[in-house]
């Protein structure tokens, strides 16, 4: 028996279901276990409303008009805009993220077709570039499409092990201004 037919196609706002359902499938896949988590798919969809401007996500889809599609996978990439500055005009990257294809069809080449997807966006959008942070399970795959280390010119900080700034004099209410 032939495998059902693939699609991949830019997602809109009527796939948001199908999106939520793929991200809960990916955690329920590495853990093994269903997650009890009732207001996800809301939750899911307010976070769609407002990276739905910068992010463009891909659904990779299987079956066929007369008997509908199925979502198996999905990827998505965040441009990001770069300030312009006296000289040179602003360029844009794209970050890539949350790619994930039902562990039952990733070996027909999913992956590598949504992959193709962004990349071929990213050539219309004239990015300078694309990067990804991949899970050490996923970095041979991305080497194999041509990814290249970036190097260790990354830092990173989490704001949460910071002590908050002093609040400034003028800031403050008049009663709690020193005397």
């Amino acid at each position: 028996m032939a495998d059902p037919p693939v699609t991949i196609r830019v997602a809109d706002e009527r796939d948001v279901t199908a999106l939520a359902k793929l991200r809960r499938a990916w955690l329920e896949e590495r853990t093994g276990e269903p997650v009890d988590d009732p207001g996800f798919e809301a939750t899911f969809a307010q976070w769609w409303r407002v990276e739905q401007p910068r992010r463009t996500f891909w659904l990779a889809e299987v079956g066929s008009e007369r008997s509908g599609w199925t979502a198996v996978g999905s990827i998505n990439v965040v441009e990001i805009v770069h300030m312009p500055r006296p000289g040179a005009r602003g360029g844009r990257i794209g970050h890539v993220g949350n790619a994930f294809v039902l562990a039952s069809f990733a070996d027909r080449g999913l992956p590598g077709q949504l992959l193709a997807a962004v990349i071929e966006h990213s050539r219309v959008r004239r990015y300078r570039r694309l990067l990804l942070a991949p899970t050490a399970a996923s970095t041979p795959f991305y080497l194999r499409q041509g990814f290249v280390p970036a190097g260790n010119s990354l830092l990173v900080l989490d704001p949460s092990t910071l002590a908050p700034p002093p609040v400034p004099e003028q800031a403050r209410p008049p009663a709690e201004r020193p005397r």
